[in-house]
């Protein structure tokens, strides 16, 4: 069995924003001989989250929603009172990002079945930033046999 590793970087923007991350999943696996096995995909931040939907405009407006009324921003939380927290100077006030990403999962499994994602129809690979604009990465890591071997 082999193992590839590979970072992905995304550029976020204010607020929650979602990205479908399905091509640069995709591209790594063309991009490599391992051909049935699974990719593992880890959400590297607190903030955060991934998971497995639609990429359709209209739902992912529905998901920005609803994640709001599960931890609105307004409410009062403790992680936020700063000054009774040892921070540096440029901490956000963040604790709603925090208990979204909770409410999410920070990785994914998906087989490789003949060097493809074996994701159904109308499944893609979704990153959720609850706190942006911000670098983030995710960890992505094929393992599996490669073309050739039995």
């Amino acid at each position: 069995m082999s193992i590839i590793n590979k970072l992905v970087e995304i550029e976020t923007s204010q607020g929650i924003n979602i990205h479908n991350i399905t091509p640069q999943i995709k591209d790594f696996i063309s991009s490599n001989s391992i051909k049935n096995g699974q990719v593992l995909v880890f959400s590297r931040h607190t903030t955060t989250a991934l998971a497995i939907n639609e990429n359709e405009v209209r739902l992912l407006e529905d998901i920005k929603v609803f994640l709001q009324k599960l931890a609105p921003e307004s409410e009062r939380y403790l992680h936020n009172d700063l000054h009774l927290r040892d921070v540096p100077e440029d901490e956000p006030i963040n604790a709603h990002s925090h208990l979204m990403a909770m409410m999410l999962t920070t990785s994914e499994v998906i087989p490789i079945v003949d060097g493809q994602l074996a994701l159904g129809t109308w499944q893609s690979v979704l990153f959720f930033e609850l706190d942006g604009p911000r670098k983030r990465t995710v960890f992505l890591q094929i393992s599996g046999e490669r073309s050739g071997n039995n």
